[in-house]
Protein backbone atom coordinates (compact mmCIF):
# COMPACT_ATOMS: atom_id res chain seq x y z
CA UNK A 1 0.00 0.00 0.00
CA UNK A 2 1.61 3.64 -0.80
CA UNK A 3 2.08 5.37 1.47
CA UNK A 4 0.19 8.80 1.51
CA UNK A 5 0.64 10.09 4.96
CA UNK A 6 2.61 13.01 6.69
CA UNK A 7 5.56 12.50 7.79
CA UNK A 8 6.85 13.66 11.19
CA UNK A 9 9.82 16.68 11.77
CA UNK A 10 12.42 15.09 12.84
CA UNK A 11 14.52 17.90 13.17
CA UNK A 12 12.73 20.48 15.41
CA UNK A 13 13.10 20.90 18.73
CA UNK A 14 10.25 19.59 20.69
CA UNK A 15 9.16 18.83 24.22
CA UNK A 16 11.66 15.89 24.79
CA UNK A 17 14.40 18.64 24.38
CA UNK A 18 13.18 20.51 27.29
CA UNK A 19 14.33 18.27 30.20
CA UNK A 20 17.81 17.60 28.94
CA UNK A 21 18.66 21.46 27.69
CA UNK A 22 17.83 22.41 31.41
CA UNK A 23 20.26 19.87 32.53
CA UNK A 24 22.85 21.35 30.19
CA UNK A 25 22.15 24.87 31.26
CA UNK A 26 22.79 24.01 34.95
CA UNK A 27 26.27 22.77 34.24
CA UNK A 28 24.58 18.96 35.64
CA UNK A 29 25.31 17.63 31.86
CA UNK A 30 26.90 18.14 28.69
CA UNK A 31 26.01 17.50 24.95
CA UNK A 32 28.31 14.25 25.41
CA UNK A 33 26.27 13.05 28.37
CA UNK A 34 22.98 14.07 26.03
CA UNK A 35 24.29 11.94 22.91
CA UNK A 36 25.69 9.03 25.10
CA UNK A 37 21.89 9.11 26.65
CA UNK A 38 19.98 8.74 23.43
CA UNK A 39 18.60 12.75 24.28
CA UNK A 40 18.80 16.24 22.17
CA UNK A 41 19.54 18.81 23.75
CA UNK A 42 18.55 21.33 21.52
CA UNK A 43 16.88 24.45 23.11
CA UNK A 44 20.07 26.97 23.54
CA UNK A 45 20.05 28.19 27.21
CA UNK A 46 21.82 29.98 29.15
CA UNK A 47 23.85 29.07 32.13
CA UNK A 48 21.18 28.54 35.56
CA UNK A 49 21.72 27.84 39.16
CA UNK A 50 18.42 25.97 39.24
CA UNK A 51 15.77 25.78 36.60
CA UNK A 52 11.80 26.87 36.75
CA UNK A 53 9.81 24.28 33.43
CA UNK A 54 6.16 25.58 33.61
CA UNK A 55 3.88 23.34 31.86
CA UNK A 56 0.68 24.58 30.67
CA UNK A 57 -1.53 22.24 30.08
CA UNK A 58 -3.59 22.48 26.65
CA UNK A 59 -1.91 26.29 25.60
CA UNK A 60 -1.31 26.27 21.70
CA UNK A 61 0.70 28.64 20.24
CA UNK A 62 -1.98 29.57 17.85
CA UNK A 63 -4.59 30.42 20.51
CA UNK A 64 -2.22 32.34 22.43
CA UNK A 65 -1.15 34.25 19.33
CA UNK A 66 -5.15 35.16 19.09
CA UNK A 67 -5.32 36.45 22.75
CA UNK A 68 -2.04 38.21 23.26
CA UNK A 69 -3.60 41.03 24.18
CA UNK A 70 -4.64 38.96 27.92
CA UNK A 71 -1.02 37.32 27.86
CA UNK A 72 1.24 40.68 27.35
CA UNK A 73 4.22 38.88 29.67
CA UNK A 74 3.71 35.13 27.85
CA UNK A 75 3.77 36.92 24.29
CA UNK A 76 6.35 39.36 24.89
CA UNK A 77 9.71 39.82 22.96
CA UNK A 78 12.40 41.03 24.56
CA UNK A 79 16.20 41.95 23.29
CA UNK A 80 16.35 39.26 20.55
CA UNK A 81 13.59 37.15 21.24
CA UNK A 82 12.16 35.15 24.39
CA UNK A 83 8.88 34.07 22.45
CA UNK A 84 9.50 31.30 20.55
CA UNK A 85 7.71 27.96 20.05
CA UNK A 86 8.29 23.99 20.04
CA UNK A 87 6.85 21.06 18.56
CA UNK A 88 4.31 19.31 21.41
CA UNK A 89 4.95 15.80 19.45
CA UNK A 90 2.54 13.05 18.13
CA UNK A 91 -0.21 12.47 19.27
CA UNK A 92 -0.95 15.65 20.84
CA UNK A 93 -2.36 14.55 23.87
CA UNK A 94 -1.52 14.73 27.98
CA UNK A 95 -0.56 11.61 28.84
CA UNK A 96 1.49 11.04 25.50
CA UNK A 97 3.38 14.30 26.05
CA UNK A 98 4.20 14.50 29.44
CA UNK A 99 5.66 11.24 29.41
CA UNK A 100 7.90 12.88 26.26
CA UNK A 101 8.68 15.82 28.68
CA UNK A 102 9.73 14.22 31.39
CA UNK A 103 11.54 11.22 29.59
CA UNK A 104 13.31 12.92 26.64
CA UNK A 105 11.82 10.02 24.80
CA UNK A 106 9.38 10.05 21.91
CA UNK A 107 6.13 7.87 23.02
CA UNK A 108 7.47 4.98 20.75
CA UNK A 109 10.39 4.08 23.10
CA UNK A 110 8.23 5.41 26.66
CA UNK A 111 5.17 3.37 25.63
CA UNK A 112 2.99 5.93 26.26
CA UNK A 113 1.39 6.34 22.69
CA UNK A 114 -2.35 8.39 23.27
CA UNK A 115 -4.89 9.01 25.80
CA UNK A 116 -5.65 5.55 26.01
CA UNK A 117 -3.70 2.48 24.41
CA UNK A 118 -4.39 -1.37 23.51
CA UNK A 119 -2.73 -3.47 25.97
CA UNK A 120 -1.93 -6.62 23.57
CA UNK A 121 -1.26 -9.10 26.73
CA UNK A 122 -5.07 -8.79 28.15
CA UNK A 123 -6.20 -7.66 24.74
CA UNK A 124 -8.34 -4.35 25.62
CA UNK A 125 -8.50 -0.77 25.72
CA UNK A 126 -6.33 1.43 28.93
CA UNK A 127 -7.38 4.61 29.88
CA UNK A 128 -3.23 5.98 29.83
CA UNK A 129 -4.15 9.18 31.52
CA UNK A 130 -6.35 8.40 34.72
CA UNK A 131 -6.06 4.42 34.44
CA UNK A 132 -2.14 3.77 36.29
CA UNK A 133 -3.70 2.86 39.32
CA UNK A 134 -6.42 0.41 38.29
CA UNK A 135 -5.61 -0.79 34.68
CA UNK A 136 -2.69 0.25 33.66
CA UNK A 137 0.09 -2.82 34.45
CA UNK A 138 3.32 -1.93 36.35
CA UNK A 139 5.77 -2.18 33.86
CA UNK A 140 4.29 -0.55 31.15
CA UNK A 141 6.47 2.31 31.72
CA UNK A 142 9.14 1.51 29.78
CA UNK A 143 12.02 4.17 30.04
CA UNK A 144 13.58 6.18 33.57
CA UNK A 145 12.18 9.95 33.85
CA UNK A 146 15.05 12.44 33.46
CA UNK A 147 13.66 13.29 37.27
CA UNK A 148 15.77 10.15 38.26
CA UNK A 149 18.53 11.14 36.45
CA UNK A 150 18.80 14.71 37.33
CA UNK A 151 18.94 13.42 40.70
CA UNK A 152 21.92 11.06 40.24
CA UNK A 153 23.53 14.32 38.72
CA UNK A 154 23.23 16.39 41.85
CA UNK A 155 20.09 18.07 40.68
CA UNK A 156 17.34 18.54 43.17
CA UNK A 157 14.43 17.74 41.24
CA UNK A 158 10.74 18.72 42.27
CA UNK A 159 7.28 18.31 41.13
CA UNK A 160 4.61 21.20 41.87
CA UNK A 161 1.26 20.51 41.42
CA UNK A 162 -2.72 20.22 43.32
CA UNK A 163 -2.61 17.96 45.76
CA UNK A 164 -5.29 15.72 43.91
CA UNK A 165 -2.42 14.83 41.61
CA UNK A 166 0.10 13.82 44.54
CA UNK A 167 -0.50 10.12 44.96
CA UNK A 168 -2.01 9.02 41.44
CA UNK A 169 -0.23 6.08 39.73
CA UNK A 170 0.67 8.86 36.47
CA UNK A 171 2.54 10.90 38.83
CA UNK A 172 4.89 7.80 40.63
CA UNK A 173 5.23 6.76 36.99
CA UNK A 174 5.59 9.81 34.49
CA UNK A 175 6.76 11.90 37.35
CA UNK A 176 8.72 9.41 39.17
CA UNK A 177 12.24 10.21 41.13
CA UNK A 178 10.51 13.79 41.86
CA UNK A 179 9.93 15.26 45.13
CA UNK A 180 6.32 16.29 45.25
CA UNK A 181 4.93 19.67 46.35
CA UNK A 182 1.58 20.02 46.52
CA UNK A 183 -0.45 23.89 45.89
CA UNK A 184 -3.68 23.51 44.59
CA UNK A 185 -3.75 27.13 43.26
CA UNK A 186 -1.96 29.03 40.52
CA UNK A 187 -0.57 31.92 42.61
CA UNK A 188 -0.05 28.91 45.41
CA UNK A 189 2.12 27.00 42.98
CA UNK A 190 4.20 30.19 41.94
CA UNK A 191 5.21 30.46 45.43
CA UNK A 192 5.89 26.90 46.25
CA UNK A 193 8.08 27.09 43.17
CA UNK A 194 9.80 30.41 44.52
CA UNK A 195 10.75 28.73 48.02
CA UNK A 196 11.78 25.51 46.00
CA UNK A 197 14.78 27.72 44.27
CA UNK A 198 15.89 30.21 46.76
CA UNK A 199 18.74 28.08 47.40
CA UNK A 200 20.32 25.11 46.19
CA UNK A 201 20.41 23.70 42.67
CA UNK A 202 17.00 22.33 41.88
CA UNK A 203 14.87 21.42 38.58
CA UNK A 204 11.34 22.13 39.44
CA UNK A 205 8.71 21.25 37.47
CA UNK A 206 5.42 23.64 37.89
CA UNK A 207 1.74 21.84 36.12
CA UNK A 208 -0.91 24.12 34.98
CA UNK A 209 -3.98 21.89 34.19
CA UNK A 210 -6.23 24.79 34.41
CA UNK A 211 -6.74 26.04 31.16
CA UNK A 212 -6.90 22.66 29.37
CA UNK A 213 -9.63 21.40 31.70
CA UNK A 214 -11.96 24.88 30.69
CA UNK A 215 -11.09 24.43 26.82
CA UNK A 216 -12.75 21.11 27.29
CA UNK A 217 -15.80 21.46 28.79
CA UNK A 218 -16.49 25.65 27.17
CA UNK A 219 -13.52 25.93 24.62
CA UNK A 220 -10.73 28.35 24.43
CA UNK A 221 -12.59 31.19 22.95
CA UNK A 222 -14.70 31.26 25.98
CA UNK A 223 -14.59 34.07 28.15
CA UNK A 224 -13.61 31.77 31.16
CA UNK A 225 -10.82 30.25 29.40
CA UNK A 226 -9.45 34.03 28.66
CA UNK A 227 -10.14 34.87 32.47
CA UNK A 228 -7.70 31.74 33.42
CA UNK A 229 -5.53 33.16 30.91
CA UNK A 230 -5.14 36.66 32.25
CA UNK A 231 -4.74 35.44 35.45
CA UNK A 232 -1.91 32.97 34.96
CA UNK A 233 0.04 35.44 32.80
CA UNK A 234 0.08 37.90 35.73
CA UNK A 235 1.25 34.77 37.95
CA UNK A 236 3.77 33.99 35.47
CA UNK A 237 5.14 37.89 34.93
CA UNK A 238 5.34 37.58 39.54
CA UNK A 239 7.53 34.60 38.67
CA UNK A 240 9.74 36.51 36.63
CA UNK A 241 10.19 39.96 38.71
CA UNK A 242 10.58 37.90 42.28
CA UNK A 243 12.72 34.52 41.35
CA UNK A 244 16.18 34.89 41.97
CA UNK A 245 18.36 36.49 39.01
CA UNK A 246 20.41 33.08 38.44
CA UNK A 247 17.19 30.89 38.24
CA UNK A 248 15.79 30.24 34.76
CA UNK A 249 12.38 30.21 33.75
CA UNK A 250 11.25 27.78 30.84
CA UNK A 251 7.16 28.81 30.32
CA UNK A 252 5.77 25.33 27.49
CA UNK A 253 2.56 23.08 26.54
CA UNK A 254 1.88 19.79 26.23
CA UNK A 255 -0.21 20.23 23.10
CA UNK A 256 -2.38 23.15 22.26
CA UNK A 257 -6.14 23.11 21.59
CA UNK A 258 -9.30 23.68 18.81
CA UNK A 259 -12.74 23.88 19.43
CA UNK A 260 -14.73 21.60 17.46
CA UNK A 261 -18.10 22.75 16.41
CA UNK A 262 -21.15 20.26 16.41
CA UNK A 263 -21.47 19.23 12.83
CA UNK A 264 -17.97 17.87 13.30
CA UNK A 265 -18.13 15.79 15.46
CA UNK A 266 -18.77 12.50 13.13
CA UNK A 267 -20.15 9.37 14.57
CA UNK A 268 -17.47 6.70 12.71
CA UNK A 269 -20.27 4.55 10.49
CA UNK A 270 -20.70 1.24 12.38
CA UNK A 271 -19.54 -1.01 9.25
CA UNK A 272 -16.23 0.50 9.09
CA UNK A 273 -15.97 -1.25 12.98
CA UNK A 274 -17.30 -4.46 12.34
CA UNK A 275 -13.46 -5.99 12.64
CA UNK A 276 -12.38 -3.55 15.57
CA UNK A 277 -12.19 -5.11 18.27
CA UNK A 278 -10.29 -2.03 20.16
CA UNK A 279 -11.11 1.69 19.72
CA UNK A 280 -8.29 3.78 21.50
CA UNK A 281 -7.19 7.41 21.17
CA UNK A 282 -8.90 10.63 20.91
CA UNK A 283 -11.67 11.56 19.02
CA UNK A 284 -9.45 13.76 16.79
CA UNK A 285 -7.07 10.89 16.50
CA UNK A 286 -8.27 7.05 16.56
CA UNK A 287 -6.00 4.08 16.77
CA UNK A 288 -8.26 0.95 15.76
CA UNK A 289 -7.09 -2.16 16.28
CA UNK A 290 -8.96 -5.33 14.54
CA UNK A 291 -9.22 -9.08 15.05
CA UNK A 292 -6.59 -11.63 13.56
CA UNK A 293 -6.77 -12.04 10.22
CA UNK A 294 -8.34 -8.55 9.44
CA UNK A 295 -7.83 -6.97 6.00
CA UNK A 296 -6.17 -3.53 7.24
CA UNK A 297 -4.97 -2.68 3.66
CA UNK A 298 -8.36 -3.34 2.95
CA UNK A 299 -10.22 -1.41 6.24
CA UNK A 300 -7.32 1.84 5.53
CA UNK A 301 -8.47 2.16 1.84
CA UNK A 302 -11.90 1.95 3.47
CA UNK A 303 -11.56 4.68 5.69
CA UNK A 304 -9.67 6.45 3.33
CA UNK A 305 -12.55 6.47 0.38
CA UNK A 306 -15.20 7.27 3.76
CA UNK A 307 -12.77 10.36 5.46
CA UNK A 308 -9.81 10.99 3.25
CA UNK A 309 -10.79 14.57 3.30
CA UNK A 310 -11.61 15.04 7.25
CA UNK A 311 -8.44 12.55 7.96
CA UNK A 312 -5.31 10.88 7.77
CA UNK A 313 -5.68 7.89 7.62
CA UNK A 314 -2.68 5.44 7.82
CA UNK A 315 -2.06 1.36 8.76
CA UNK A 316 0.11 0.78 11.67
CA UNK A 317 3.44 0.09 10.01
CA UNK A 318 2.98 3.62 7.43
CA UNK A 319 2.69 5.57 10.53
CA UNK A 320 5.69 3.93 11.68
CA UNK A 321 7.69 4.41 8.30
CA UNK A 322 6.60 7.96 8.35
CA UNK A 323 7.90 8.92 12.00
CA UNK A 324 4.58 9.47 13.85
CA UNK A 325 5.49 7.99 16.99
CA UNK A 326 9.26 8.92 16.71
CA UNK A 327 11.58 5.49 16.90
CA UNK A 328 9.32 2.77 18.25
CA UNK A 329 11.10 -0.03 20.10
CA UNK A 330 9.79 -3.62 19.24
CA UNK A 331 7.71 -4.09 22.59
CA UNK A 332 5.81 -0.82 21.70
CA UNK A 333 4.43 -1.70 18.33
CA UNK A 334 1.61 -4.04 19.24
CA UNK A 335 0.08 -1.51 21.42
CA UNK A 336 -0.59 1.16 18.26
CA UNK A 337 -3.50 0.45 16.62
CA UNK A 338 -3.75 -1.09 13.30
CA UNK A 339 -5.86 1.75 11.77
CA UNK A 340 -4.97 5.13 12.44
CA UNK A 341 -7.34 7.78 11.90
CA UNK A 342 -5.78 11.56 12.61
CA UNK A 343 -8.82 14.21 12.11
CA UNK A 344 -7.57 17.11 9.71
CA UNK A 345 -9.65 20.44 9.76
CA UNK A 346 -12.02 20.91 13.13
CA UNK A 347 -13.68 17.13 12.70
CA UNK A 348 -13.53 14.48 15.71
CA UNK A 349 -13.96 10.60 15.09
CA UNK A 350 -16.40 9.35 17.71
CA UNK A 351 -17.56 5.81 18.19
CA UNK A 352 -21.04 6.01 19.17
CA UNK A 353 -22.17 2.28 18.92
CA UNK A 354 -23.13 2.09 22.88
CA UNK A 355 -25.77 4.90 22.58
CA UNK A 356 -29.19 3.61 23.32
CA UNK A 357 -31.91 5.17 20.97
CA UNK A 358 -32.29 8.71 21.66
CA UNK A 359 -29.57 9.22 23.66
CA UNK A 360 -27.23 12.53 22.87
CA UNK A 361 -23.91 12.10 22.99
CA UNK A 362 -21.66 14.48 24.90
CA UNK A 363 -18.97 15.91 22.97
CA UNK A 364 -16.03 18.08 24.59
CA UNK A 365 -16.07 21.46 23.00
CA UNK A 366 -12.03 21.85 23.23
CA UNK A 367 -10.03 18.88 21.84
CA UNK A 368 -6.89 17.64 20.68
CA UNK A 369 -4.48 14.59 19.61
CA UNK A 370 -4.17 15.60 15.99
CA UNK A 371 -1.96 17.19 13.67
CA UNK A 372 -2.64 20.77 13.20
CA UNK A 373 -0.94 23.60 14.04
CA UNK A 374 -3.52 24.66 16.66
CA UNK A 375 -2.23 21.00 18.36
CA UNK A 376 1.43 21.04 17.75
CA UNK A 377 3.19 24.13 17.91
CA UNK A 378 3.16 24.95 21.68
CA UNK A 379 5.22 28.37 23.08
CA UNK A 380 8.64 28.32 24.72
CA UNK A 381 8.71 31.44 26.59
CA UNK A 382 12.44 32.14 28.14
CA UNK A 383 12.95 34.13 31.67
CA UNK A 384 15.13 34.98 34.33
CA UNK A 385 18.59 33.40 33.62
CA UNK A 386 17.39 31.89 30.33
CA UNK A 387 16.12 35.19 29.06
CA UNK A 388 18.03 35.67 25.86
Amino acid sequence: MGTSVPTAPDAAANLADVFPSCLVALGAADDAWSRANGLEARIALRPARSAIVVLVDGLGSVALSARAGHARWLTAAKGTGTAKKLRSGFPTTTAAALSTLTTGRSPGTHGVVGYSGWNPDTGAVMNLLGGWDTEVPADWFLVETLFTRAAELGVDPVVVGPERYRASGMTANVLGGARYVAADTIPERIDAALAETATGRSLVYLYVPELDSIGHKSGWQSDRWTATLELLDGELARLDARGARDVGILVTADHGVLDVPDHANIAVDPLLLTDVVGVAGDPRCRQFTVAPGTDVRGLVGAFRARYGKKAYVASRDEAIAAGWFGAVSPEVVPRIGDVIVVARGSWAFNDDRALRDGEVPKRMIGQHGAMTDEETLVPLRLAGAFAQ
